[in-house]
């Protein structure tokens, strides 16, 4: 058969999920794929570089203590915190330099996280690795924004 091509191809085995590492897109953010529950949650933080992903399982141990029944998911490659599943009312991003925690409704908690967004409703909490994380007041943020209204994304 020469001059023909075979019409057969080799496949390949994609290598596993659990073996693959996620990428780092800029600034050293994760890129997850978007899902729901806790697995893409843990996938975020297990992927998070460096001191972050130890704050990471901090802020998500918080969260889930301070707002019991708290639904998780990934979206845009940021673990968003609710408690219907539809509506959030905090997310995390990571940044070269911090990890940065938006409550979506922060302007209406008080005291309203310390910096300010562009959007009206939205306050940002950073945190750098020298910084000393006040457990206290991040749950009573996590309190006061999960009994607001949320953001549908």
């Amino acid at each position: 058969m020469t001059g023909e091509t075979s019409s057969r191809t080799t496949k390949r085995t994609p290598p596993q999920l659990a073996d693959a590492k996620p990428v780092l897109l800029s600034g050293g953010n994760p890129q997850i794929a978007k899902g729901y529950g806790d697995e893409p949650v843990q996938a975020y933080i297990a992927a998070m570089p460096g001191w972050k992903s130890g704050v990471g399982k901090r802020l998500d141990a918080i969260i889930e203590r301070s707002a019991p029944g708290v639904r998780k998911a990934v979206n845009w490659n940021s673990p968003l915190y609710g408690l219907d599943g539809r509506h959030w009312f905090l997310g995390i991003h990571v940044f070269a330099r911090y990890i940065k925690v938006a409550f979506f409704r922060g302007a209406e908690m008080e005291p309203p996280p310390p910096v300010a967004s562009k959007q009206k409703h939205v306050r940002y909490f950073h945190i750098h690795e020298t910084d000393e994380l006040n457990e206290k007041q991040f749950s009573d943020w996590v309190k006061q924004a999960s009994k607001l209204p949320g953001e549908k994304m």
